[in-house]
């Protein structure tokens, strides 16, 4: 503006007080177009969501009779993407007409003024000639303007979901001065562990309320209860995939929350219910936690899971098994789920009802192979059938978020009320499942 204004300030100033609008135009556009990109990006990303789900449950949908449902909700999710997408389309046409059109206007208003003060002999033709070449020369960096705007606005709230994602507390940090356990023995031991999920209401009491437990190196307890007890959260706490709220869990003496999780989870290894595969060869699902194991240990692990169906695949260890392991039974996947823990040799093993997708002589055949590994390593065993339990050399009753009772399962049996009635619904679950 300081060279337009060089050669007329009159012009100048004409030029300037009819593009100035622009400006509040751009700081308009910046608010709402940012706005509707987020709108745009959030509505794709649950578009997607639901796309991916629907492939996955693709059975489920079947199986319910839920195909037309679930394609009028894909339809009125993508048209209502639609619409937002028209709607920035109109921002950023309004900009672009109003980044060409206006600065148009200022010129022929310029040229028309400067017309009439070359004939005044207040202006030199040449000085009109420079002013009029000098708008045109800024004429293209006002249009690019437009694109360049709302480029780097989609780039920013694309940009802005990523980092909410990354910058959310996970709640689990490792500490500024980590311990480093020398020599891993395996003994496990909870200390007054009280646990409540952040979302909890503030009236309702823990869900772990107290939990005191001790693992000596190499025992095995079967950890048993009714449903809701909280069973499964309190091994999720052992291996620090949720921080405890009160008291303190110990491996050797030495709070988990004094390890860094790397190292915690190099000394425990857990196999869960919902077996979770990746989209990878056998070898490398089952090696995800020892990478370095040699090929007997990964065999071995292999049968100890009976897990052997493995090697009849099309390319044997080799096969990819798809996204989530979808291409194979839930038995299948529980057994990979359990020989990755196996072969990861870890000095506490956590397993989370890792059979109960396996038939009853498939069971037993596992459970047979897990004594030899349990013998050398300290276990905590999630039990919802009878045959569990009797894997495990003591036995913790949960009951209300606290452990009630601990011993062998026949003492136990003999001496405990509710005891008898959680394993007497075992047995009946047990019993209709063989006889399924």
């Amino acid at each position: 503006m300081g060279i337009l204004y060089s050669y007329s300030w009159s012009l100048g100033t004409i030029f300037l007080v009819i593009v100035a609008p622009l400006w509040i135009i751009g700081f308009r556009f910046e608010k709402n177009y940012h706005t509707t990109a987020r709108k745009s990006q959030d509505q794709s990303g649950d578009l997607a969501t639901a796309v991916e789900q629907s492939v996955h449950g693709i059975r489920v949908l079947k199986a319910f009779g839920r195909g037309k449902f679930i394609t009028e909700k894909f339809v009125n999710d993508a048209t209502e993407l639609r619409k937002t997408e028209l709607l920035k389309a109109r921002m950023v046409a309004t900009l672009w007409w109003s980044l060409s059109v206006i600065p148009e206007i200022a010129l022929g208003v310029s040229l028309f003024v400067g017309v009439i003060l070359v004939e005044n002999n207040q202006l030199t033709i040449g000085g009109l000639a420079a002013f009029i070449l000098t708008t045109r020369v800024l004429h293209w960096p006002m249009d690019s303007i437009g694109f360049l705007l709302s480029m780097t606005i989609d780039a920013r709230t694309a940009v802005e979901r990523f980092f909410e994602v990354i910058d959310t507390p996970s709640g689990i940090d490792d500490p500024d001065e980590a311990t480093e356990i020398q020599e891993v023995r395996g003994r496990l031991v909870f200390e007054d562990v009280h646990f409540r999920y952040q979302d909890a209401p503030e009236g309702e009491p823990d869900l772990l309320r107290g939990i005191n437990l001790e693992l000596m190196p190499g025992e095995s307890v079967a950890l048993i209860g009714v449903t809701g007890c909280g069973k499964t959260t309190l091994t999720a706490l052992a291996t620090r995939l949720y921080e405890v709220t009160g008291g303190s869990i110990k491996l050797d003496g030495v709070d988990i929350r004094e390890l860094t999780a790397v190292e915690l989870r190099s000394h425990l290894a857990m196999a869960f219910e919902d077996a979770t595969l990746f989209s990878a060869s056998i070898r490398d699902n089952v090696l995800l936690g020892n990478p370095d194991a040699s090929e007997e240990e990964l065999q071995q692990a292999l049968a100890i899971a009976q897990a052997q169906f493995a090697y009849d695949l099309p390319e044997g260890l080799e096969t990819k098994i798809g996204e989530e392991g979808l291409s194979l039974s839930g038995g299948q996947r529980q057994r990979l789920a359990l020989a990755r823990a196996v072969a990861a040799k870890p000095a506490v093993l956590v397993l989370d009802d890792p059979l109960s997708a396996l038939d009853v002589d498939t069971e037993a055949m596992v459970e047979d192979a897990l004594r030899t590994v349990l013998k050398a390593t300290t276990a905590l065993i999630v039990a919802h059938r009878p045959s569990t339990v009797q894997l495990a050399d003591k036995v913790a009753l949960m009951q209300d978020g606290r452990i009630t009772a601990f011993g062998k399962h026949s003492e136990l049996l003999a001496t405990n009320d509710h005891y008898r009635f959680v394993i007497s619904s075992l047995d009946a679950a047990g019993a209709l499942i063989e006889v399924k």
